[in-house]
Formats: C-alpha cells, sequence, structure tokens
C-alpha cells in the first residue's frame, strides 16, 4: 500500500474540521513550566470533551458513516468519545477492551450508556475481537486509529496548531495505533513544521516498521502509557507516516512518568499517554519554536513518589 491508497489528503483534514466543529473544543497552546524548553508550547487536548483528541476521529467517524450499530476497539479514550457521542444520538455502541485496560475507563463508557466487552490477551486479540464481533452482529467496526475518518478527524489537531502557531519549527506527537501522527502527517503535509513521533521504548513500532521497510509485529510488552500499547502500524496509518514523519524517538517510563509529573505539578491533569510527547521534547532537547501534544488527561495519577 502507498499513501495515495489512503485517498487521504489535507483536504480530508479540512473537512473533517468542518464536520467536528459543533461537536469538540478548539483547545488551546499554554505555556509549559518553568525549566523545560524555553520556546514550548503545549498542545492541550487533555481538555478536549471527553478527556482526550479521540473525540476529534471518533465524532468524524460517527457523523461520517452515519452508523446505527457501532463496535469498536479501544484502550479507554477511543470509547469513551464514541460513547459521549453516539448513545445519546440513539447509535448502539459496543467496546471491547483488553484484560489490561483502566476499569475507570471502562466504567466511565459504560456511565456514558455504551456496553463494553473485555477479552482475554492484548491490542492484538482485541482488535481481532472487534472485528469478528462487528461481523457477526452487523455492526460497523470504528477502530481507534486506523480507519480514514478517523484520522482526518484527529489531524485537526494539527490543523489549530498552524493555525495558532504558524512558526512552529517541531512538533511532538504520542505515538499508539498512529492516527494522531498520521492525521497531523497529514495536516502538515505542505509545512515546513518538523514532525517527531514519540513512542514508549517497549513498543516502538513505527520506528521499527520504517528501519525495514514495511509495518512489522512487535512481540507484547508492557509500558505506564496503556494507551499506547499497540504491536503494529495501522495499514492506512504506516504509509502515510512513513511518506511525512521526520523523526521518531522512544522514550522509558521514567522519562513518562517524570513528565506527567512535571505536567501534573503544574495543574496539567495529564495521564500517562498523555504526557509522552512532552518527554520525546525533553529528551531531544528541542529548539526554536516547539509544540508537544498533551494528548489526554482520563486518570493516570503519578505515583506520590515520582512527585518531588
Amino acid at each position: 500500500m502507498t499513501a495515495s491508497d489512503t485517498r487521504l489528503g489535507p483536504a480530508d483534514v479540512r473537512a473533517a474540521a468542518s464536520r467536528i466543529a459543533l461537536h469538540v473544543r478548539r483547545t488551546p497552546l499554554t505555556g509549559t513550566p518553568r525549566g523545560t524548553l524555553p520556546r514550548l508550547l503545549l498542545k492541550a487536548e487533555h481538555l478536549q470533551h471527553g478527556g482526550s483528541f479521540k473525540t476529534r476521529g471518533a465524532v468524524n467517524a460517527v457523523l461520517g458513516l452515519g452508523a446505527r450499530r457501532i463496535v469498536a476497539g479501544s484502550s479507554g479514550n477511543h470509547g469513551i468519545a464514541l460513547a459521549r457521542l453516539a448513545a445519546p444520538l440513539g447509535v448502539e455502541v459496543t467496546v471491547v477492551m483488553a484484560a489490561g485496560a483502566s476499569p475507570a475507563k471502562a466504567a466511565l463508557i459504560r456511565a456514558l450508556g455504551a456496553r463494553t466487552v473485555t477479552v482475554p490477551g492484548d491490542v492484538v486479540d482485541r482488535e481481532e475481537h472487534a472485528r469478528a464481533l462487528a461481523e457477526r452482529i452487523g455492526a460497523t467496526l470504528v477502530p481507534s486509529s486506523d480507519h480514514e475518518l478517523v484520522v482526518a478527524g484527529q489531524g485537526t489537531v494539527g490543523t489549530e496548531i498552524l493555525a495558532d502557531a504558524p512558526d512552529t519549527d517541531t512538533l511532538y506527537v504520542p505515538v499508539g495505533g498512529g492516527g494522531l501522527l498520521a492525521g497531523i502527517c497529514l495536516a502538515v503535509r505542505d509545512h515546513r513544521v518538523r514532525v517527531v513521533g514519540v513512542e514508549p521504548v517497549a513498543l516502538p513500532r513505527y520506528a521499527r516498521s520504517l528501519d525495514v521497510g514495511r509495518p512489522v509485529l512487535l512481540p507484547g510488552a508492557d509500558t505506564v502509557a496503556d494507551g499506547l500499547r499497540g504491536r503494529r502500524p495501522g495499514e492506512i496509518t504506516y504509509p502515510i507516516v512513513r511518506e511525512r514523519v521526520d523523526s521518531l524517538i522512544a522514550v522509558d517510563d521514567s522519562e513518562i512518568t517524570a513528565a506527567m509529573a512535571l505536567l501534573h505539578r503544574h495543574g496539567v491533569r495529564a495521564e500517562p499517554s498523555g504526557a509522552v510527547a512532552l518527554a520525546g521534547a525533553l529528551r531531544d532537547g528541542a529548539r526554536g519554536r516547539t509544540v508537544a501534544i498533551v494528548s489526554g488527561g482520563n486518570g493516570g495519577r503519578p505515583p506520590m513518589s515520582a512527585i518531588p
């Protein structure tokens, strides 16, 4: 598959921005705690409706598909986003979650009116079960990352960043399934901004895949960033990322926890996955105007020992 096979481009991100405008919050760019990088800004997606950037892609998919029954695999935030919009519209939503997913996020999904199904195994098992369930009950599968409407919706994060800070030199993006990174790559495709994807060191699925020139499936591994436990790039997201990303770096759990603790001390209630981009920016020591995306804030208080 090549990037052209996805049929996606910047125009799809612009269309998504128009479609979702009434249902999402235009999140601010905020300053960072003193003592970090001097020209670093945070894109505050933890303030998004539903607590994460996932709302953008979920809304674009729900409104674009017009489905009455949806199945999705999710570690939590995608399911929260779907339930928050779709259930009040009378759309039946079932969210498949792996056994290690956050119980608090699962409870919130149910409280929002959706059904959850917990399956043994990891993200790969979750996605296989979600696909089979959707086929069995005649529902529409809306993956958390690897879907054209989802990717275009996530790309609106990049559109807003460029509008609010057109002088951005480097943009740090957390990478799990790759929907946000692919969407950002589409949104900034014709701009000179440097795009850096940040992965957990235990699961560098995009870096490893780009190294060998094809998507690879990594062995299962754990990370404190529970939303970034995907083991392989998506079929739609991989070629987009391959074409446009400038660099991929990895951060370990101690760096993620330290970045989250730093954010918490300054009133930014990021979850571990939401602090990964900042951890990457701090590791990279970026110069110039820099933006790190705080991708979510649903749960994830740092251990007290991590907060000086």
